[in-house]
């Protein structure tokens, strides 16, 4: 029964890091099941999923933090389980923009919580919009709606809490 294994690196980024990274999964006969890589302001983030026989995840785990030295990068492994898939009645993509406020996201996520809906990928950025100069927040995720719940409840509630931030957006589902 294959072993799981989540990886992660954070250090200053420069070329050949996830080469680095990758060949030491091989070097390790582990393989990658999932990964996610960004460069948040001047640092490379990396995230993977590996899977692997014991030896294998062991070995992994007793040469990363020498790789990581080697890279100057800040590394953390963490034992898991594969991925169980939850009854899901729906896929949706929320997106959503405009001014940049704290507590946005957070409100948001509230409110999903509330639902028991997953959030399955997020990605949310600042950025200056070039035309009035200001801060605009910038975010896509994509959600899970558990089985039994009220889609158009959910989007009417999420479309209010737009509006009431300010923000413009959709709430539709995934095709």
């Amino acid at each position: 029964m294959p072993q799981h294994l989540v990886v992660t690196a954070i250090g200053a980024d420069r070329t050949g890091i996830v080469s680095k990274l990758a060949r030491l999964v091989t070097d390790c006969n582990c393989n990658i099941v999932d990964s996610r890589m960004a460069i948040l302001g001047n640092e490379f983030t990396f995230i993977m999923l590996l899977a692997g026989d014991l030896s294998a995840i062991s070995r992994i785990e007793h040469l990363l933090p020498g790789l990581g030295l080697e890279l100057d990068l800040l590394t953390m492994t963490k034992r898991t389980s594969g991925h169980r898939m939850q009854p899901v009645s729906a896929h949706y993509v929320l997106e959503y923009k405009g001014p940049d406020k704290v507590g946005t996201l957070g409100a948001i996520s509230s409110l999903l919580a509330h639902h028991q809906v997953y959030i399955g990928a997020l990605r949310t950025q600042t950025a200056t919009d070039p035309q009035s100069g200001l801060a605009q927040h910038l975010s896509e995720m994509t959600v899970e709606l558990p089985e039994g719940a009220e889609p158009d409840l959910i989007r009417q509630q999420v479309m209010a809490l737009l509006n009431q931030l300010q923000l413009t957006g959709r709430f539709e589902a995934q095709i």
